[in-house]
């Protein structure tokens, strides 16, 4: 068994089938090299309760040099010492699933059971879109922080995507930790990867826009026509004489009026509302049960829908049986040109509630209650949207000040008194 120092020019000089093991004042214990065929490969043998094991660490060339291979051998000796087996750790790698192999796995049998439908769909794209085409081949040990941080700022354009990307496979990988499909040494390689920032989409509806959009839905109703009958022409609005579905008409009308989730207007069924109490009693949101509370406008509104017999929903389904309706979206892109506001976006009527609500110097925890949420701090992100509150404190204190300052009447002021000694 050959003994020398292992460097770059001892290890070139191997012939097929020689192999040398470290020596000298700086050599690892088990750390050698051999060369079976073309290439020399660096290898480590150890003791493991008893039994000789051993590991390759890599064939000669990047990465791998004698100072590398030598580093990662104590390393691996390292990991000896604190009771774990290289070996068995390498041949538990080879056993490991594809990133893509487990998302499947991950949707089956976590997302499913313990996600709501519409979020294990979104997974779903998110994978098939953005994360399997990059990551989908690589064994889940194998993917490194590299890896992610590419795929991460490949979407940087998209920070919304690239952050809701990042945070899936973060889980992904704690769910593979902790169902035991990667090595116990495994790092999880999204730590340490800054999400974006993302820019805030939330908007306010002015009164005179509100008005706007109030009136295309009323023109959307009759068929896209003025009061003398005459149809648009512009050419930057649709060109459409027929009316508008009812059951979308019907639909943005309640967001206005509820500041309810697009998915629980679809969603709502006959049986669910409570006519006397003005609510209707959700068996499930994004936020579990919930009751969603209907304002005078809002059932004066339910009141006037034709219901369709053997349709349970609200808003029923082209469909037979108890289909709910889908086709929202199509009229809102016609409806929102109509207005003059190209930009709006469904979920903004939703917003235009909440923004409102505040303005109107409703509590943010009433607020919060009205609109389902979970936390205070989901409610108070609405509060900036509207400088009308603020800037009526800001009015009111400064009229005082300059009422004092020009010797006013503004009530009567009482002096604190000064403090006794001792006290």
């Amino acid at each position: 068994m050959a003994r020398k120092g292992i460097t770059i020019r001892a290890v070139q000089a191997l012939k097929p089938g020689e192999q040398i093991w470290d020596s000298g004042a700086e050599a690892v214990k088990g750390f050698g090299v051999r060369r079976q065929r073309r290439y020399p490969t660096y290898v480590l043998k150890f003791r493991f309760k008893g039994r000789q094991r051993f590991v390759s660490i890599g064939r000669h060339g990047s990465p791998w040099t004698p100072v590398t291979a030598r580093r990662e051998a104590k390393r691996l000796l390292g990991l000896v010492a604190d009771g774990i087996d290289p070996a068995a750790e390498r041949d538990a790698a080879k056993e490991q699933p594809t990133v893509a192999t487990f998302a499947d796995r991950y949707l089956a049998e976590f997302a499913v059971p313990r996600k709501k439908p519409r979020t294990v769909e979104e997974d779903r794209r998110l994978f098939r879109l953005h994360i399997l085409p990059l990551l989908g081949p690589k064994r889940l040990g194998d993917v490194t922080r590299a890896d992610i941080a590419k795929l991460h700022s490949a979407r940087a354009k998209h920070s919304s995507n690239a952050n809701r990307c990042l945070a899936l496979l973060s889980h992904l990988f704690a769910v593979a930790m902790k169902w035991g499909a990667v090595p116990a040494t495994f790092v999880n390689p999204t730590r340490g990867i800054e999400k974006f920032a993302e820019r805030k989409r939330e908007r306010l509806l002015s009164a005179v826009e509100l008005a706007q959009l109030g009136q295309a839905l009323e023109r959307a109703e009759r068929g896209w026509t003025d009061p003398e009958g005459r149809a648009f022409s512009d050419k930057d609005r649709p060109a459409r004489k027929t009316p508008e579905d009812w059951r979308a008409i019907a639909c943005y009308r309640l967001l206005l009026f509820t500041g309810a989730r697009l998915s629980e207007i679809l969603t709502l069924r006959w049986d669910w509302i409570d006519w006397e109490r003005g609510v209707a009693r959700l068996p499930d949101s994004k936020t579990g049960a919930k009751n969603l509370h209907l304002s005078p406008p809002a059932l004066a509104l339910l009141r006037g829908l034709a219901r369709v017999p053997d349709n349970p929903h609200v808003l029923p389904g082209d469909r037979q049986g108890a289909a709910a309706f889908v086709g929202i979206q199509k009229p809102w892109q016609r409806i929102r040109v109509l207005a003059g506001l190209p930009n709006l976006r469904i979920h903004d009527l939703r917003h235009a509630f909440a923004s409102l609500a505040v303005a109107n110097n409703e509590t943010i925890y009433l607020v919060g209650a009205v609109l389902g949420h979970r936390q205070v701090t989901t409610t108070e992100r609405y509060s900036h949207l509207s400088d009308d509150p603020v800037k009526a404190v800001a009015n009111r204190t400064s009229e005082r000040i300059a009422a004092m300052l020009s010797g006013a009447p503004v009530g009567a002021i009482v002096p604190l008194s000064k403090p006794r000694p001792g006290s």
